[in-house]
């Protein structure tokens, strides 16, 4: 019974392998990614690695036609941004339903923002994107609904946000202050506070 969770952490590794290899500019929009390459390198199977391309392709991050093999999409300003009216409606929906918990406790977020003011003064882009993602998992978390969290997830947040950045150069002012706001906005039970994060996140997409 221990068989399944291994395969599926090997899986993870060589998603994250591959997305950061994306994120980071090794492999630039319309170049291929060759499957066996990957394999070799990271000393695995080709099993595995075709089901990690298999899952980022239903993100949209990749592609693959007959005879061509698999390449890096290139995405548009518009592709990014078709991600975030869904992502508004998912976290406004969790803002809604985790607003007497973090009203109570806002201990999980409070740690993400306190680094986004470190992040916003030293210009850390990529510091700002993880802590971004981080404040938004846990706050779709404190809602307690296990199917948003995973359908949240399935959107591959933390890789469209850093490819609006790297590709579109897309940035906010502040990141802190944004979020610095929300937490204020759950402490004091704002009776908006799903249409406030709903606005927050649509703020955020890029624009064509």
């Amino acid at each position: 019974m221990t068989h399944p969770p291994v395969v599926h952490s090997l899986r993870e590794h060589i998603r994250e392998h591959i997305v950061e290899g994306i994120v980071s500019g090794r492999w630039k929009p319309g170049e291929r990614i060759v499957e066996r390459r990957i394999a070799t390198e990271l000393q695995v199977s080709q099993t595995p690695v075709r089901e990690a391309l298999r899952e980022l392709e239903t993100l949209r991050l990749i592609e693959s036609a007959p005879n061509k093999g698999v390449r890096v999409r290139n995405l548009s300003a518009a592709d990014l941004e078709e991600i975030y009216p869904v992502r508004a409606g998912l976290e406004q929906i969790a803002a809604e339903l985790a607003v007497q918990r973090l009203a109570e406790d806002c201990s999980a977020l409070e740690p993400h923002v306190a680094a986004l003011y470190e992040a916003d003064r030293r210009a850390d882009g990529e510091a700002q994107v993880r802590h971004t993602v981080g404040f938004h998992r846990e706050l779709v978390r404190a809602a307690g609904n296990s199917v948003l969290l995973h359908t949240w997830e399935g959107l591959g947040i933390e890789v469209f946000t850093a490819l609006s950045i790297r590709w579109l150069g897309t940035r906010q002012q502040s990141y802190a202050e944004e979020h610095d706001t929300l937490v204020e906005a759950f402490k004091r039970r704002d009776p908006e506070i799903g249409a406030l994060v709903k606005a927050h996140v649509l703020g955020c997409a890029p624009h064509p």
